[in-house]
């Protein structure tokens, strides 16, 4: 693996607070920042993974309810006041 140098500023209180943190950890600062930069990419791969799944799955009720694949909203409405009441009826009889 070839390696790059990233060069940047940094306010000198900050580097050396920085610095002061990574050597409690018995850490250079550079091993913290290459953890830091793993670990940011990481979740940006798990943010975008989700976003795209999140996509697909708005995308297939957009197909579906174009194809008619719909329910009414009074048997939605019948449905859930159903179990809302089945729901209050355990939760008499536990009391």
């Amino acid at each position: 693996m070839s390696e790059a140098t990233f060069t940047f500023r940094v306010d000198d209180a900050l580097k050396s607070q920085f610095t002061q943190a990574a050597k409690s950890r018995d850490r250079s600062g550079a091993q913290l920042l290459r953890d830091f930069m793993r670990e940011f990419i990481q979740q940006q791969q798990e943010v975008a993974e989700h976003d795209a799944w999140f996509r697909r799955q708005v995308q297939a009720g957009l197909d579906s309810a174009n194809a008619g694949n719909l329910v009414p909203a009074a048997e939605v409405e019948a449905r859930f006041a159903a179990r809302r009441a089945a729901t209050r009826r355990r939760s008499e009889t536990s009391e």
